[in-house]
């Protein structure tokens, strides 16, 4: 009699289960999770506030709805993470404005790439385009000290955990660029600093971004969009400084088989070298337009 009041309940919860709604903003498709042939798609939406400094004080409301509008290409962004149990593949799913239909020539300069990551090996491998050139970024992961915390949210059908992390700005987004490290790179060159003096000035400070992560141990991955890894399970959203990063699908284990295959082209760097490429060629620039105005 026991027996059979446990499986009469076990069925009405089933029942009950198979109805439960599902959520309209996050689509999942989930097979069989664990296998040796597991793979899977995670789809993200990025989305980043405008900052407009100083300069943007003296302007309406109504001129930063215009320059926030042109720049929507720029501030919304739409991405692709394919991963297996090792392996990541991570890149922009790239499309036209839909005003202009142009593409943002300016900021694909100073965009993230197609990037490969493997986690067991430690090692990344991302294409870079600067000004027409291709390089091809070989370097470690990031080394990011997380601090897993209890408080759990809902993603669409995933549990997830959250996490912290402080990481140097310069490393999270090398492929980027901004005046302050240029400024940086001239101070760094003019001290010359004497590993034997005792008395030598303190390094700079080192500027730091506060990055917070929820990932779902129920698709047991460490990968995760952009620079973002090594967590006990997929990372389905991330915020850090103007910017956040949610997963709005998961396709596990299609029934067409998924290819993984890191870039390959153009010239070999690390991602300190690509910086300091970087720093250079906007120096050139700045020199050339700063000699243009006195001539």
């Amino acid at each position: 009699m026991k027996s059979i009041l446990l499986k009469s309940t076990a069925i009405i919860l089933l029942f009950f289960i198979g109805f439960l709604p599902e959520p309209k903003t996050f689509i999942s498709s989930n097979r069989k999770v664990i296998n040796d042939d597991f793979q899977g798609q995670a789809f993200y939406v990025s989305k980043s506030k405008m900052e407009l400094g100083r300069w943007g004080e003296r302007l309406s409301e109504a001129q930063k709805k215009q320059i926030e509008a042109r720049l929507k290409n720029r501030l919304e962004k739409e991405y692709i993470l394919t991963f297996n149990k090792e392996e990541a593949l991570f890149y922009e799913d790239e499309k036209l404005d839909a005003m202009s239909g142009a593409t943002d020539s300016w900021g694909k300069n100073f965009s993230p790439g197609k990037q490969y990551k493997n986690v067991k090996t430690n090692a990344q491998i991302q294409n870079q385009e600067f000004y027409g050139k291709q390089f091809l970024v070989k370097d470690k992961l990031l080394d990011i000290n997380w601090i897993l915390g209890k408080e759990t949210k809902q993603i669409g059908n995933y549990t997830c955990f959250k996490a912290m992390a402080s990481i140097p700005t310069n490393e999270l987004a090398w492929y980027d660029f901004s005046w302050n490290r240029l400024g940086n790179s001239n101070n760094d060159s003019e001290k010359q600093i004497d590993s034997t003096n005792t008395t030598t000035e303190d390094k700079p400070s080192v500027d730091m971004t506060e990055v917070e992560a929820w990932y779902s141990p129920q698709v047991p991955v460490g990968h995760g969009p952009l620079e973002y890894w090594g967590l006990p399970g997929l990372i389905l959203e991330v915020s850090a400084g103007n910017t956040i990063m949610l997963c709005t699908k998961i396709v596990l284990n299609p029934k067409e088989k998924l290819e993984i295959v890191a870039p390959d082209k153009g010239k070999e760097i690390t991602k300190a070298e690509y910086q300091k490429t970087i720093v250079e060629k906007m120096k050139e620039f700045r020199n050339n337009r700063m000699g243009r105005q006195r001539g």
